[in-house]
């Protein structure tokens, strides 16, 4: 089977989560897939996660990718449920068709063909990716574990429109709340109550006056930032506010975060952590230029080492000690829109990267 053809029996399995859906069809047809495609060792965890290896020995390298999409556009969905899709112009329609189904097609079809000589090869497909990583979270609980892994979330058009990079690197997200508490009076009688509102902005002046972290990652420079980005405060006109939220965006970068808990310092304010999506850095140098070396061989232009802005799973794995890069075939701007698209091109390059990754560093 071709890509293209195994991508969109992909894209037409509903697999984002709602009231009454899931990506649990989707995993099951990746496993199922597997199965009868090749002699592995297939395993549908109880995660939703699908994992299979081959090969033994030596080190191992694993192609990760995730089946869960976020929720449809109502233009994207039949009314059968299933999802649409579409080639024109040469590309490939539909929700999940750049983030990440495309990709995950690909690095399905590297595993299946793959026979590495010195090492063992691993493909996870997993799921809740696009629930802060619930499914990959859940494994490294489990001991999933490997030395290497390329993350196949999209690194096209970083360094130029249509390459295909490879991201070394990506920022962490750190969402949070500064929870500022008062005493409710009448607004009349000012001094009667504490204004919560004008803590919770004394907190504000504290968060905009922080630098933004920094790091290196082989040569590259990130920069994080962090952001209010909501303040919800006060009942009514006339009543002095007892209680007032701020939400705060954080970038995140390896080895470094802003010190967001100086906020506590202001009478009557707490801070609390929401969501903490961990930073990208590889660590290991040869494998970040043989992966580059493959992307080379597989397109006429120059890929480049590059820098994601987003998280994806590679963070997690990169904290439970994976050395990770990122390729894929989804372009900026492509992912989680009601026009989602990929390059049918792109999505040949990238099994011929997958391919030459394995052949490079697995023999």
């Amino acid at each position: 089977m071709d890509v293209v053809a195994l991508t969109e029996d992909l894209v037409a399995i509903p697999s984002h989560r709602g009231p009454d859906s899931d990506e649990s069809a989707a995993g099951a047809f990746v496993a199922d897939w597997l199965r009868e495609h090749t002699e592995a060792a297939v395993e549908h965890d109880h995660h939703g996660n699908v994992i299979a290896r081959k090969g033994a020995g030596g080190q191992s390298l694993a192609l990760v990718g995730h089946h869960d999409v976020v929720p449809p556009d109502e233009s994207q969905v039949e009314d059968t449920g299933a999802y649409l899709f579409d080639r024109r112009d040469g590309r490939l329609y539909g929700r999940g068709t750049a983030d990440m189904k495309g990709s995950l097609a690909a690095a399905m079809l590297t595993f299946a063909t793959a026979d590495p000589a010195d090492g063992e090869l691993v493909f996870a497909s997993f799921a809740g990716e696009e629930q802060g990583g619930e499914g990959c979270r859940a494994a490294i609980e489990d001991g999933f574990e490997t030395d290497y892994a390329v993350v196949v979330e999209g690194s096209t058009g970083y360094s130029a429109p249509g390459v295909t990079d490879v991201a070394v690197a990506h920022k962490g997200r750190r969402g949070s709340t500064i929870v500022a508490e008062g005493e409710a009076a009448h607004a009349s009688e000012v001094d009667a109550g504490e204004n919560a509102i004008y803590r919770a902005t004394d907190a504000v002046d504290v968060v905009r006056a922080l630098e933004f972290p920094t790091a290196e990652v082989l040569g590259h420079e990130l920069q994080g930032s962090v952001a209010v980005t909501e303040i919800d405060g006060g009942s009514a006109w006339n009543v002095v506010p007892e209680h007032c939220d701020a939400t705060v965006d954080e970038r995140t970068v390896p080895g470094e975060r802003a010190p967001l808990e100086r906020v506590e310092d202001i009478a009557g304010v707490s801070w609390r952590v929401d969501q903490d999506l961990p930073p990208m850095a590889c660590g290991d140098a040869d494998f970040a230029d043989a992966v580059l070396a493959a992307a080379a061989g597989a397109q006429d232009a120059d890929p480049e080492h590059v820098v994601k802005p987003h998280a994806t799973d590679a963070g997690w794995l990169a904290a439970a000690g994976t050395d990770c890069v990122v390729v894929g075939a989804a372009e900026p701007g492509e992912a989680h829109t009601a026009t989602e698209s990929v390059s049918l091109d792109v999505l040949e390059r990238c099994r011929r990267i997958y391919d030459g990754v394995v052949t490079e560093w697995l023999g």
